[in-house]
């Protein structure tokens, strides 16, 4: 048996229906064999880093691994973008490289390069993967292989990269002389210990203004099912992070809203005057957090949960004030709890939902007169997005505006599913990743939305897209620049718009006739009554098609929470709510001071207390 046919077999055995391969010299005996095996294909992207972040995407879609594969030297290189994504959001993907033949190795002869394309890929692959290695002898290809698997799956998740020389790939072996590899340890997940559930308990009795903040590590651990028991038992509010917004419809009666730096006003409210803070899974990134960390939730008190050690002590060492940190599974967390609150009534926290839905009432994220302009407001695109999509819909979307957009006023519904490399936001995501999304989910109809500039840096997968017909709906929110730096720009730099807008360096294709060229259908959104009825028209549409909408170049994310902005000129709502209720928008100089007079701040007696 060849060892490539090996290889093959292994990766269809692991549930890898679909793997995403560039060939090359160094790569062409793995793709060789996926074609000849049954119940499992090789997908052709147009470049590596398409090819790895559709990897990453599918084992998001799928629950199980992802797999791509490049030859040595730049096709390796090339994964690296996507090998983040899946390594800060973590994902586990095998990323599955050919080197040169084991007799080209420059081994420690102190040159830079024996063999033609010879990169040491695992080297510099291995801070960003959790294993990483070159199989070196034929005889160890299964234990690298399934140490690999092993480690990518367990605990907290992620990425691995396993190198495997061309003449070991080319070479017949004896299965039966194949190491296995056996995990010394068995890794069991991590569950609460009795006394910190205790104090959560007694935490939670106490609280009158409580949140809970859900991330991403609820859905690695499997745990969406039991946090809504949990959330419905307790009658908790949810603050979730954007990679879980979609795990609650935007009817659900617990659910406030995204919050953070580039959240909604009424959920950074309820964030800030909470006297409990509830987290589970989620990391606290700056974007969640703010800066600095000390203001954060600054008059409650704060649990965390976290699986990875790492990510808790960092809290303290970066100045957040913790009240107790839990190291444990979320699953096993949340399962734990919902056990020992069986008896516990739901809390009667019955005044604060009423100030929370004041919040909502008075801050909409898309107001009324949003609705009344001409020209197409990406909020209203966005809601009317979201009305026009079905539940169980898979939405794929890009970095910057498009996604902070998204995220805010994107209504979600029942089953929906959003898919981004949130912790990387990667431009030139989304389409890369609504094709591996597709095929993970059997040609299921995929939503993309994508800016102008991120398409631009995978724009040679709407080649991959229209070759295999996939029926991807991809919006093109088109405001010809970078309008998210550029919102940067005028708080920091007077709007100077270097290398952000065309007239900065930037240059853009007509996006309609380079789709077109592919042989997609296309239709244009230049107006805020045509939304409807253009929605209308592309989700009637069987296939690809492509949609741009045009959006106004000083078309900005309202609000946003500018660092360091004091707090000022505000109304007092509860005692020591701050920092993130200093929502500040500051966009271009003609309409700088209604937006300014638009956000609502809030100012802090020094004396207050929560």
């Amino acid at each position: 048996m060849k060892l490539s046919d090996y290889v093959a077999r292994f990766l269809k055995d692991q549930g890898i229906r679909h793997a995403f391969a560039v060939t090359g010299g160094a790569s062409l005996h793995f793709i060789d064999s996926i074609a000849r095996t049954p119940d499992i294909e090789y997908i052709c992207p147009q470049h590596e880093q398409g090819g790895a972040m559709a990897a990453d995407a599918y084992a998001r879609a799928t629950g199980n691994l992802g797999c791509a594969i490049a030859t040595s030297g730049p096709g390796a290189t090339n994964l690296i973008t996507g090998i983040i994504c899946s390594w800060f959001d973590s994902v586990p993907v095998l990323y599955l490289t050919g080197q040169v033949t084991t007799f080209r190795l420059k081994g420690d002869s102190g040159v830079r390069q024996m063999g033609f394309q010879e990169t040491e890929i695992v080297e510099m692959c291995r801070p960003v993967t959790k294993y990483a290695v070159m199989v070196s002898d034929w005889k160890q290809v299964r234990y690298e292989l399934e140490k690999a698997i092993y480690i990518a799956k367990q605990g907290r998740p992620g990425p691995v990269i396993v190198d495997i020389p061309d003449d070991l790939q080319r070479m017949d072996i004896d299965p039966e002389e194949l190491s296995v590899f056996t995990p010394e340890v068995v890794d069991t997940p991590l569950k609460p210990s009795h006394a910190d559930l205790d104090t959560v308990i007694v935490e939670l009795k106490k609280a009158s203004r409580p949140v809970v903040i859900l991330g991403w590590g609820v859905r690695l651990a499997g745990a969406e099912s039991d946090v809504l028991n949990l959330i419905d038992q307790l009658g908790l509010p949810v603050l979730p992070t954007w990679p879980v917004l979609d795990m609650f419809p935007a009817t659900h009666p617990n659910l406030v809203g995204p919050f953070g730096t580039h959240g909604t006003r009424y959920a950074n409210y309820a964030l800030q005057n909470a006297d409990l803070v509830l987290t589970i899974g989620a990391r606290l990134d700056t974007r969640e957090a703010g800066s600095p960390y000390q203001d954060f939730a600054r008059g409650a008190k704060k649990i965390v949960v976290d699986v990875d050690p790492a990510e808790l002590n960092k809290l303290p060492k970066f100045g957040m004030q913790v009240d107790l940190l839990v190291q444990a599974d979320a699953k096993q967390f949340i399962r734990a709890l919902i056990d020992r609150i069986k008896d516990l009534p739901k809390l009667r926290i019955e005044e604060w939902y009423r100030q929370i839905h004041d919040w909502k009432t008075r801050y909409p994220i898309c107001p009324q007169d949003y609705r009344t302009e001409v020209s197409v407001n990406p909020y209203v695109f966005v809601e009317a997005l979201s009305e026009a999509s079905q539940p169980g819909e898979l939405i794929a979307v890009d970095t910057g505006c498009a996604l902070a957009w998204t995220c805010q006023a994107f209504q979600f519904k029942e089953g929906q599913r959003l898919f981004h490399c949130f912790n990387t936001t990667a431009m030139g995501y989304a389409l890369p990743a609504a094709i591996g999304i597709c095929f993970a989910q059997n040609r299921t109809p995929v939503t993309c939305i994508s800016g102008d500039g991120s398409l631009q840096m995978n724009i040679q997968e709407l080649a991959t897209m229209i070759r295999h017909q996939l029926p991807i709906r991809l919006f093109l929110i088109n405001n010809h620049g970078y309008s998210m730096v550029q919102q940067t720009q005028e708080q920091w730099l007077e709007g100077r718009y270097e290398a952000t807008t065309v007239k900065g360096g930037l240059a853009f294709p007509d996006f309609l006739k380079v789709a077109e060229a592919y042989g997609i259908p296309t239709v244009t959104i230049n107006k805020n009554a045509q939304i409807t009825s253009t929605l209308a028209t592309v989700y009637a549409t069987k296939g690809p098609v492509f949609c741009n909408v045009e959006i106004s170049a000083d078309r900005r994310v309202i609000p946003q929470v500018k660092f360091g902005r004091p707090i000022e000129d505000g109304e007092p709502l509860l005692p020591r709510a701050e920092f993130f209720a200093n929502m500040i928008v500051e966009s271009t100089a003609a309409s700088k001071a209604e937006n300014e007079q638009s956000v609502a701040t809030v100012s802090i007696p020094d004396e207050g207390k929560a």
